[in-house]
């Protein structure tokens, strides 16, 4: 069954960049988004040869499982094409591209994903990430050593974990079936989008229920208001809704839309491994492949992170326990303003502080000794004795004894 519902795709180069090496497309049934990376030349090479390969995935397809395995099977082809057109352009060696694609099959949508490209659901007003990134900082999230936040400002945001690209014939992608429901707004983009506009913003622009051309144009402006400083590409997919369906030609923006074929002009040969930080600086290589020092020097920079959280944490805890030790302090210094009169044994005592204990630590001790026994004591005063009696202050505990002892001489 066709799918039924509204889509758009829109490509922009950005404010920094001098090219487009993001790549996107919205048909009848397949939506994606791609992302190159790879020096001036590679990244649009490889995200449009992404494109190329998935568009022929663009038809019903009889079941979610079906259409699942010919995504996997696309990109794998993908991979390999990349393989070959690095072999024989070696200019282009170290390029890739992340890829986000969902394929409309019946009530459900079929998605596949590698890299830090993005798809969003958009439902009863609640914007969910739908991939989890394979980037550096996610796994520095995911093991609780940054917080989501942390990540979007870590030196090391760019760099890749996992990409399709000319180096594994094998890629591992991600891939899973989600139902959809009429109402549901789909969004995919390039991480020029979601890197410098955050969730809440996309979640209002995208609550203002514009149709997808116009809200892709409002997350654009927010794109480039922010400086812009990546490729910024998007496809947004509405399932239903009031807004006109497309039409059956398919929407392909950025470099997979070049018109004459893929032109490569001339580029540095990078260093290759699996390891890719992306995005560098304005027509410099987006994408280099780090030897193993590069990794370990990652590794040890978040070994240093870890250790300056560590120490914050132990500071603050340190200044935790200070001010309540102080607390402590200042309330048993309170304490020792307090007098009672009481019984020691068998005699008449004033104590300091107060009838309390917190565990095996008295709050009170024996001040001084009356000499009063309490067997000289009349009834009434030996049982208010036994009982405590408090006092306001020093000078008050000390006529209180004075009562007693007078009371004592009496009742002799």
């Amino acid at each position: 069954m066709a799918f039924e519902g509204s889509a758009v795709a829109i490509s922009h180069t950005g404010r920094v960049r001098s090219n487009n090496q993001d790549s996107g497309y919205a048909g009848s049934n397949l939506f994606a988004v791609a992302d190159g990376m790879g020096g001036h030349a590679g990244g649009d090479v490889a995200s449009a040869i992404a494109i190329k390969r998935l568009e022929e995935l663009d038809h019903p397809f009889s079941a979610p499982r079906e259409a699942e395995n010919a995504l996997v099977e696309a990109l794998v082809d993908t991979a390999g094409a990349l393989i070959d057109t690095s072999k024989k352009r070696p200019e282009l060696t170290g390029m890739g591209t992340t890829v986000d694609a969902i394929l409309m099959v019946d009530d459900y949508a079929v998605i596949a994903h590698i890299g830090d490209s993005r798809i969003y659901l958009f439902r009863d007003g609640e914007l969910t990430q739908i991939t989890t990134d394979h980037s550096f900082v996610q796994r520095l999230v995911d093991s609780g050593r940054i917080t989501p936040e942390e990540a979007r400002y870590h030196p090391r945001r760019s760099v890749l974990m996992r990409v399709l690209g000319d180096q594994d014939p094998n890629p591992e992608i991600d891939t899973f079936v989600m139902a959809t429901q009429p109402g549901d707004r789909w969004l995919l983009c390039s991480d020029g989008l979601s890197g410098v506009v955050d969730e809440p913003h996309m979640k209002k622009v995208l609550t203002g229920g514009y149709a997808p051309g116009r809200t892709a144009d409002v997350l654009l402006k927010q794109a480039l208001d922010g400086g812009a400083p990546d490729n910024v590409t998007m496809v947004i997919v509405d399932v239903g809704g009031a807004h006109p369906a497309f039409s059956a030609a398919a929407t392909i923006v950025g470099s997979a839309a070049n018109p004459v074929g893929i032109e490569v002009p001339a580029a540095r040969a990078t260093r290759s491994s699996w390891l890719h930080p992306v995005r560098q600086a304005a027509n410099e290589p987006t994408h280099f492949e780090p030897a193993q020092e590069f990794l370990e020097e990652l590794i040890e920079e978040d070994r240093r992170r870890a250790r300056r959280r560590r120490a914050s944490w132990i500071v603050g805890f340190i200044l935790v326990l200070a001010l309540i030790a102080s607390g402590l302090f200042l309330a048993y210094q309170w304490t020792q303003t307090r007098y009672f009169v009481g019984p020691n044994d068998d005699s008449v005592v004033i104590y300091q502080g107060i009838q309390q204990n917190i565990g095996p630590i008295s709050l009170s001790h024996a001040y001084e000794q009356t000499g009063i026994l309490l067997a000289d004591l009349p009834d009434y005063d030996r049982s208010r004795v036994e009982d405590t009696i408090p006092a306001r202050s020093l000078p008050d505990a000390e006529a209180i004894v004075d009562r007693l002892r007078s009371h004592a001489e009496a009742n002799k």
